[in-house]
């Protein structure tokens, strides 16, 4: 049976009566918190997908360097094999990677011998690789028993959204932290259009109609702190673990065609240039269409929002 607890916070009593995160709000925030998800609508709602990134089971094996992809590429027998072995390498991130607006790529590469899509696409047979299967097979003890393979120790694990990999999409790393003065911009939301692959430390967020980039623009302003904070499991005083389950709460709403073109034209400048001018512009569109007024637009970016476990 469900007990509430009753808390008293600047006046105001707070009743917790679930299992989910406590959040200690004042009236106004409270106020704030009912009149965006009053205009939002959850993301689990939207035409968004969440995925966590690749799970390799040996990074020793699967992810690489520039000078090993290299060493791989001379080592291929014909012009053929290399270009086959050339498509097969894709650029990886890491969950340190990514910056905001930004990422800084630590010149790593998977060797992304997937498993195949079911009905799709047929898993890689390393067969048809030579060179790549003479530098698995230098960490074959590592690689043949691990829990995280596919039909063959050579292969990855299945992942049937391998092909949104390839799609313009976000990436984010799944555990972010508040303290910008250290530098740790937060919240931190990126964009890839490169086709580059994510470590299983960060995730991708993607979609078949919408453009990503007006969410972006959402998840990177002051109310997407303030939503991060609203949602999100807390891990110390300033991190925040993103997983899908939680981001997947966050009410973002679906705006006028005008508006998402306003966003998505300062997140592309952003994405070139960021700047504290465009990051207060963004800010000023996202609480215009969240309809959020002056007042309460001083308490989000004043960012005092108190989150208990």
């Amino acid at each position: 049976m469900n007990r509430s607890v009753f808390v008293q916070q600047q006046h105001t009593v707070c009743d917790f009566h679930s299992s989910e995160s406590w959040v200690i709000l004042s009236p106004i925030e409270q106020s704030i918190k009912r009149k965006i998800e009053a205009v939002g609508t959850p993301l689990k709602d939207w035409d968004i997908n969440i995925y966590r990134g690749v799970l390799t089971g040996c990074n020793e094996a699967f992810i690489i360097s520039t000078e090993k992809r290299d060493e791989i590429l001379a080592n291929c027998k014909d012009t053929d094999e290399r270009q086959r072995t050339e498509e097969l390498i894709r650029p990886i991130l890491r969950g340190r990677d990514i910056k905001r607006y930004g990422y800084d790529w630590a010149n790593l590469w998977l060797i992304n011998t997937h498993n195949g899509i079911k009905g799709k696409l047929d898993r890689v047979h390393i067969e048809d690789y030579p060179a790549i299967k003479a530098h698995l097979d230098q960490f074959w003890d590592q690689i043949k028993d691990r829990a995280d393979q596919g039909d063959t120790p050579y292969n990855l694990r299945n992942c049937a959204y391998l092909e949104d990999f390839y799609k313009p999409k976000i990436v984010y790393m799944e555990i972010q932290t508040d303290n910008l003065p250290d530098g740790y911009p937060f919240p931190c939301f990126s964009y890839d259009e490169k086709e580059t692959v994510v470590l299983n430390t960060a995730y991708i967020m993607c979609s078949h109609s919408l453009d990503v980039r007006y969410v972006l623009g959402i998840l990177n302003s002051s109310l997407g702190g303030f939503l991060a904070k609203l949602y999100v499991t807390q891990l110390q005083e300033r991190q925040f673990r993103m997983l899908a389950q939680y981001v997947t709460k966050f009410p973002l709403p679906k705006a006028k065609n005008d508006d998402i073109q306003r966003i998505v034209k300062l997140v592309d400048k952003l994405l070139k240039a960021p700047s504290s001018d465009l990051e207060k512009a963004l800010d000023l569109c996202v609480f215009e269409i969240y309809g959020l007024s002056i007042e309460e637009q001083k308490i989000i970016t004043k960012d005092d929002v108190s989150i208990l476990q």
